[in-house]
């Protein structure tokens, strides 16, 4: 019966189906879960001209595949049973090659398993392999890959040859589910590395609270802001992935020992009583025309879902991307001190160990990672510590106040997640340029607070655009909530 269904169905049509449906049809024996993951295999030999992913694992997804079915037959099936997704590879994978998208990393295969792939395993879910990045998470484009830039599925209307970026770092995992090459896939957002790319490909994706999802098993860029988030098509795709993932880790440090609400229990209720913050430092020079309609417009639809919109101050936002770029490369300068050549990975020969150090840095880290490793150990060194490090530690404690203040007022704000559309690979951007593609979600990040982008129309070319919905900590019930009436407002439907 599942297979004369999914005949009748068209197997590229079952990559087309959101996670929830797609766990609904499952269940109701419609087609599976084999068919399913085989469909998307097939799309993903099919669309590998995205480069999407760096690693694919169709054996074993066909395997897990079948432990899935097995769960359905005998009734006992998980929250994400047989659910086809990409895994950012920045997480360690025990028996799979884990790169952080870097030559230095690209003959390690990790003998563990992260705590998050471990947990999405345990729910069910089918990894079809492992999705591009910006090397170490590092850029805003996924232009810096060692494995070459994963390319957007949207096109451009004036000019449909134009490759453009799906956004970073997570620009894989991002491209992989736009293109309907995964159902959902985890990302990792230290500065917006989930929410700038589901605005450009049209997503919904949203970061935790820092804390909520544990950091280990993820190779670390800066350790104070990494954060495991998800990436689906719609906002209740996430809430179920989320839920999925978050949790007390005992192993990490920094995971916070809260228990997991339900995270679907608000989606699609009245936003009636609920205060919008609308961030007026969010609205800068640089600022697309028609991003800044959008803004507008989300405004109205919220207060039409029957929300109030409260103007708040958040006075320190313009200092966030300076305290960024301190604290963020200094601990990327850290935390990359282990890769030397000696334990693990890419090793360049030398004629001492302190030349071999040399040749395996200098070899096995692309240009971006080499910049922020050099400013992180020049902001960390004697004589600049107290006058960079130490000064950017305290401004961020200043925009975590401001927040705090806002929070006071009302329960989620509304921003931009990104100035503009997706750009053009080929075009050319300077370093500040390309790291002012964050300028609206590193705050969140520096206060550690829940962030979501939801996908709200498209721009005069074509190209989607996303609004941002920023939470108190640990409220992403709320978040969820607002996401989903937004998203509900906005009724964007629109595909690559």
């Amino acid at each position: 019966m599942a297979g004369r269904f999914a005949t009748l169905l068209g197997m590229s049509d079952l990559t087309k189906l959101s996670m929830t449906q797609a766990l609904a049809d499952l269940r109701a024996r419609r087609f599976s879960v084999p068919e399913l993951v085989q469909a998307h295999v097939q799309a993903m030999a099919d669309k590998r001209h995205l480069n999407a992913y760096i690693t694919e694992t169709p054996e074993l997804a066909m395997a897990q595949a079948a432990a899935s079915q097995a769960k359905y037959d005998s009734g006992t099936p998980g929250l994400m049973e047989g659910v086809p997704i990409a895994m950012k590879d920045l997480f360690c994978t025990a028996g799979v090659r884990t790169t952080a998208a870097s030559k230095i990393l690209e003959p390690f295969v990790p003998p563990y398993e992260s705590t998050i792939s471990a947990k999405l395993q345990q729910a069910g879910a089918v990894t079809l392999g492992k999705a591009n990045l910006d090397e170490f998470a590092m850029g805003s484009t996924n232009a810096t890959s060692y494995f070459g830039e994963a390319v957007n599925p949207w096109q451009r209307r004036s000019a449909p040859e134009v490759r453009l970026t799906p956004g970073g770092s997570s620009g894989g995992s991002a491209a992989a589910v736009a293109a309907y090459i995964a159902m959902a896939a985890t990302g990792t957002d230290t500065g917006g590395s989930i929410r700038q790319p589901a605005a450009f490909c049209g997503l919904a994706g949203i970061k935790p609270t820092y804390g909520r999802c544990s950091r280990w098993g993820t190779i670390a860029f800066a350790s104070s802001l990494d954060q495991a988030g998800v990436l689906a098509r719609n906002v209740a795709d996430c809430a179920l992935m989320l839920q999925a993932m978050a949790g007390f880790d005992a192993k990490d440090s920094t995971s916070v020992d809260l228990a997991v609400p339900n995270f679907s229990e608000k989606l699609g209720t009245s936003l009636r009583g609920l205060r919008i913050g609308i961030p007026q430092q969010y609205d800068i020079d640089g600022l697309n025309p028609e991003c800044r309609q959008f803004w507008q417009q989300g405004q109205e639809w919220l207060r039409a879902a029957g929300a109030e919109i409260v103007p708040v101050q958040l006075p320190h936002t313009s200092a966030a991307m300076a305290v960024y770029y301190v604290i963020a490369p200094a601990e990327a300068s850290s935390n990359l001190s282990r890769y030397d050549g000696v334990r693990f990975g890419f090793r360049a020969a030398g004629n001492s160990l302190h030349e071999m150090y040399e040749n395996t840095r200098g070899q096995g880290f692309g240009r971006e990672v080499k910049r922020r490793i050099l400013i992180g150990t020049y902001v960390l060194s004697a004589g600049y510590y107290d006058a960079y490090y130490t000064k950017a530690q305290r401004v961020r404690a200043l925009i975590a106040e401001d927040f705090r203040q806002a929070f006071e007022q009302v329960d989620v704000l509304l921003a931009p997640t990104a100035p503009t559309a997706a750009f053009g690979l080929e075009e050319t951007l300077s370093p500040i340029e390309m790291y002012q593609n964050d300028v609206f979600t590193i705050p969140a990040s520096l206060a550690g607070l829940p962030a979501m982008s939801v996908p709200v129309g498209l721009n005069a070319d074509s190209l989607p655009m996303g609004l941002q919905i920023i939470g108190r900590p640990f409220d992403e019930v709320t978040v969820l909530q607002v996401a989903s009436g937004l998203e509900i407002q906005a009724a964007f439907t629109a595909t690559a």
